[in-house]
């Protein structure tokens, strides 16, 4: 049976951890890089490489220091990979600047817009709680959009009843996960353009 994690994966990985690593002392400047950086790779190596980075970029480094710029980049590296990800299923995309009480991406289609933020969790970190999730702050951060989406790795949602799934159901935000956007991001490259959206 072949690896679903392929070796280049593991490579490409490893090069942005080193990435998110060279920090120049400004987060702006430093964000900005990161997501140009990204767009160019994906758009150079395509639709497989935007694969290898959904499946493996849900865990925080542990070599990151907690609350470390290192740790603030590396968010900002997965909203960046979830605003190419809409993108390449039919959707403008962008990363919104703003830092604190907002949502990260914005999508757009063509009948309907929402919000989105990407969460990613230590792989040490056990204990999760409904406000990593951040459902009920989302619901706030639409800004007149009808939808959000909050999107994290498939190991860390709840597998048993949760006010989370309550939540999510009653203000319109889907709970959805960097395994299923794989999923529709590879669709998306084998369907009809747009069926994905």
């Amino acid at each position: 049976m072949p690896s679903v994690i392929t070796k280049e994966a593991i490579a490409r990985r490893k090069y942005w951890i080193e990435e998110i690593r060279k920090l120049s002392g400004d987060f702006g400047e430093d964000s900005d890089r990161v997501e140009k950086e990204l767009a160019a790779e994906i758009g150079q190596q395509g639709n497989g490489c935007l694969i290898d980075h959904l499946r493996l970029c849900g865990d925080i480094p542990e070599s990151f220091d907690h609350d470390s710029t290192e740790e603030k980049l590396y968010s900002k590296y997965t909203d960046a990979l979830l605003s190419e990800c809409f993108r390449s299923l039919g959707f403008k995309s962008l990363v919104l600047k703003e830092r604190a009480d907002a949502a990260d991406v914005e999508a757009f289609a063509e009948s309907y817009s929402f919000v989105a933020d990407a969460k990613a969790f230590r792989l040490s970190r056990t204990a999760k709680n409904q406000k990593d999730f951040k459902v009920q702050a989302m619901d706030v951060w639409k800004r007149g959009k009808p939808y959000a989406m909050v999107v994290c790795p498939i190991y860390q949602l709840p597998t048993r009843a949760s006010q989370i799934y309550q939540q999510a159901s009653a203000r319109n935000v889907c709970v959805f996960t960097y395994s299923h956007l794989a999923v529709l991001s590879g669709y998306a490259k084998k369907a009809e353009e747009g069926k994905a959206e």
